[in-house]
């Protein structure tokens, strides 16, 4: 069984390949009600479409939405939202001299292993390219979550071993890196032109801030919202790892460090520090939702790489075509578009739970 949708109340369905006529996606359980257009998923796929600097791939794609169903009269109807993203700048060429053998860091040998076929234009679903049905439905998403006072800071917070050494939101949008850290973001270039001379790529670190998420989301047990959105995130196929709050760190520290306090003031329970992440057993405690994912160097590099054809011939591989020396800024909005996605999903399965909340919603 092959599964292409993720979300239980707030259910996305992705489809499309990257070399194929068209990706997309199909929305099913926004309310009817929400402002929407064209222009609102746009703007989410134009942060992650390719050929805006030199560090990202050559590759030619307007990456332009048209909304096929689920809108009239700029409002949705409360039935499945359809989406499409027609590729015109596809090179198939490029890929014929990988058709019979498996590219190293791709899933081209696990593809062939599942199915006994695989599409070697690019990988198919594998690809990358394959995101732009998460971004276009992570729009939809972030747009019902803006109505209800819940917003989203992402970015990169480093590339190979250039981290961030202060934040400054209004430079995210101002560099190619979408990092808040002008220096930062000077020194993450200058170690990918050294990539680029010597054929080889980068990974790093994309960070997503969730503020405004009401305590109470998640479940105690198998449906906790930190697993589901590792889950989410996990789901990207550049993410390697999943860190929520202080993550790998609260292995090194003692509970004295670790454990958050809690503050009444004002009729309002408030925590005195966030090493949590936002989350306590599985469920949201009503403070900021701090999120990393770490994200591999691109795989497709022009290096001389061992490997073997599907017919057991080793030979060496260099990888030719239109790549990205690094993923992550155009992980940026995919990372920020997978935890909206979790979160709204979350927040449907709460009115589910809770009188309150399917009262506050129909008394709108």
């Amino acid at each position: 069984m092959n599964k292409s949708s993720f979300g239980t109340h707030f259910t996305v369905t992705t489809w499309g390949e990257s070399h194929g006529k068209a990706l997309g996606a199909v929305v099913d359980g926004c309310p009817a009600g929400l402002s929407l257009c064209e222009e609102d998923i746009q703007k989410f796929l134009d942060r992650r479409k390719p050929g805006q600097s030199r560090y990202t791939t050559a590759r030619k794609e307007g990456d332009l939405v048209e909304i096929l169903s689920g809108i009239f009269e700029g409002k949705t109807t409360g039935t499945p939202i359809s989406l499409i993203v027609r590729n015109t700048d596809q090179r198939s060429r490029d890929y014929g001299n990988i058709a019979l053998s498996y590219r190293p860091g791709h899933a081209d040998y696990t593809f062939d292993a599942k199915y006994g076929f695989r599409d070697y234009r690019g990988g198919g679903r594998s690809s990358g390219r394959e995101t732009i049905g998460r971004v276009a439905s992570g729009a939809i998403a972030s747009k019902i979550l803006e109505t209800l006072g819940i917003s989203f800071c992402t970015y990169t917070k480093s590339i190979g071993p250039v981290s961030i050494k202060k934040f400054d939101s209004e430079e995210i949008n101002n560099n190619a890196f979408y990092m808040p850290d002008t220096d930062a973001a000077a020194r993450a270039g200058a170690y990918l032109e050294k990539c680029m001379k010597s054929q080889d790529s980068a990974g790093g670190v994309v960070e997503c801030r969730i503020t405004g998420v009401p305590a109470g989301l998640g479940s105690p047990v198998f449906e906790k919202l930190d697993a589901v959105l590792a889950q989410a995130v996990m789901s990207v196929g550049a993410v390697k790892a999943v860190e929520i709050g202080d993550g790998t760190e609260v292995a090194h520290m003692n509970g004295s460090d670790d454990n958050d306090g809690f503050h009444f003031e004002n009729g309002q329970i408030s925590k005195t520090s966030n090493h949590a992440g936002g989350i306590m057993g599985g469920i949201s405690d009503g403070s900021e939702i701090i999120l990393r994912a770490y994200i591999k160097p691109t795989p497709s590099i022009s290096q001389p790489q061992e490997t073997t054809t599907c017919n057991g011939k080793n030979i060496s591989l260099e990888i030719h075509g239109r790549h990205d020396p690094v993923i992550v800024p155009r992980a940026v909005v995919v990372i920020e578009s997978m935890c909206a996605l979790a979160i709204t999903d979350a927040l449907f399965a709460n009115m589910t739970s809770r009188l309150d909340y399917i009262q506050k919603f129909y008394t709108k």
